[in-house]
């Protein structure tokens, strides 16, 4: 409810790390990705503005080809702002090192890029939906006329930025007002109003 009252940023980072219930486990963390579902939905019904990101691990210590494919059909539901993804690897001193049937580093590296390439597909969606909408940027650099900066959904050195033309008279530090003209993958590009 702040969040829609523009009383703070609308902006969730929550680790979901996995969308298997036993995988999650392994992990030792919460595993309820269907009540995760519907909490992201409430969300985002309270608040339509709102960016949801997360970081997920593929390739840990005995997901299987299905596990990761629920990995990717969470993915697809729960359509995430921003996301990232780690292939797993052991550290020192972790319990996972002693859980049996290791994910060979090839195929975590391949799950990792599978995964990167599906979310990609989610993002470059989002984004052009915002193409023609005006958004508040804060301007990190500007050049000239041209200027780089960071809508609310955009965390710094994180997330994607807003590429923004027609900047003559902007300073970095400065909230400015863009209309978004395109996007890709990642950024969006737009023009000072």
């Amino acid at each position: 409810p702040l969040m829609a009252d523009n009383k703070i940023l609308p902006y969730l980072d929550i680790p979901l790390q996995h969308a298997s219930q036993r995988i999650l486990k392994l992990m030792k963390r919460p595993a309820d990705a269907e009540n995760t579902l519907k909490r992201i939905q409430h969300w985002r019904s309270q608040c339509p503005e709102i960016t949801i990101r997360s970081t997920f691990i593929v390739g840990f210590p005995g997901e299987t080809d299905t596990e990761f494919e629920q990995l990717l059909d969470f993915l697809s539901e729960a359509q995430l702002d921003r996301v990232g993804c780690f292939a797993y690897s052991p550290v020192q001193g972790a319990t996972a090192n002693d859980l049996p049937d290791h994910v060979p580093q090839q195929l975590r590296e391949e799950r990792r890029a599978r995964f990167m390439e599906h979310q990609q597909a989610i993002s470059a969606n989002k984004l052009r939906n915002k193409v023609g909408s005006m958004q508040t940027v804060l301007l990190d650099a500007v050049d000239n006329e041209d200027a780089v900066g960071r809508s609310s959904a955009d965390a710094p050195e994180i997330d994607g930025v807003v590429h923004v033309s027609g900047a003559k008279g902007l300073r970095a530090g400065e909230f400015a007002q863009v209309r978004v003209t395109d996007s890709d993958e990642y950024d969006l590009f737009a023009t000072a109003t």
